[in-house]
């Protein structure tokens, strides 16, 4: 895993991130090369890459995007006004699960939500992930929540 980088995602990036998404079929969420998605995409994008509070973060490797996380940070009244960070869509190309990138994405996360003083890092993980389940406890990780999720289209 040599030469494994970890920077903010780039327009340039969004397709190998697209296709990492695509990927995932344990997800659900509808992820698709389709051409028609692209608008989407790129909408999504564009947010994320405009606001202070979102980071869209990719993980390199000889020069091509292998993993990808979101982290998001927000101030709650609850925990007197504390920081809060949040962590979602870590994912790996499927080619280079198993090689440690996922757990280097995660300590980057951590990292940074602690550079930036965050209180906590919370997470969801869908329930048929097992495997990620266990991931993410041997990372620190306690399971003191339920969620629950209401679609709205």
């Amino acid at each position: 895993m040599s030469g494994l980088s970890i920077r903010r995602a780039k327009r340039g990036d969004l397709a190998a991130l697209i296709a990492i998404f695509a990927a995932d079929d344990v997800g659900g969420h509808g992820d698709t090369l389709h051409p028609a998605a692209l608008p989407s995409y790129q909408k999504a994008f564009e947010e994320l890459a405009d606001s202070p509070d979102e980071c869209l973060y990719v993980a390199e490797q000889d020069g091509e995007v292998v993993g990808t996380f979101q982290l998001g940070f927000r101030y709650s009244l609850p925990d007197r006004g504390a920081l809060k960070a949040t962590l979602e869509a870590v994912q790996v190309r499927p080619a280079e699960r198993g090689q440690g990138i996922g757990g280097k994405l995660v300590r980057f996360a951590i990292a940074e939500a602690r550079r930036k003083g965050a209180h906590s890092l919370s997470l969801t993980s869908n329930n048929a992930r097992r495997d990620a389940h266990r991931f993410y406890e041997r990372l620190g990780f306690q399971n003191t929540h339920r969620g629950y999720k209401l679609f709205l289209d």
